[in-house]
């Protein structure tokens, strides 16, 4: 997908302020069992087509509505994702302006998940 430079320029804006992780390393996370919360920020029929196993829903247009009901504790682990890991970094850096202090956004998304040939969950 090719991005116009004005959405470009705000989510490397947002990018120089929050932490990135890679598909590896969320990979490796749930592999060892580690607790977090994994969150999809993307759109509706995004999440209905495949997600990551474990992870939850919490769109990008109501993910600063509705994350304080969520996960109420600002200082939990949350790992973000949307398709490439740009979403995320937008939505990563409202979440530390309302707060939270260990949110991370995953760089490549769900498409470097499931290049990576990474189990998905499918609806059936």
């Amino acid at each position: 997908m090719i991005h116009s430079s004005g959405f470009l320029s705000i989510v490397n804006d947002a990018k120089s302020r929050v932490r990135e992780t890679t598909v590896e390393e969320v990979k490796q996370r749930l592999d060892n069992g580690e607790s977090f919360y994994l969150v999809d920020v993307r759109e509706d029929n995004e999440w209905n087509n495949g997600k990551l196993p474990g992870a939850v829903h919490l769109g990008k247009g109501v993910i600063e509505r509705d994350i304080e009901n969520t996960i109420p504790d600002t200082n939990a682990d949350i790992v973000l994702y949307c398709g490439g890991g740009f979403r995320s970094a937008l939505a990563a850096d409202n979440l530390q302006k309302m707060g939270y202090t260990n949110v991370i956004s995953m760089d490549g998304g769900y498409k470097g998940w499931a290049t990576a040939g990474y189990p998905v969950d499918k609806p059936e």
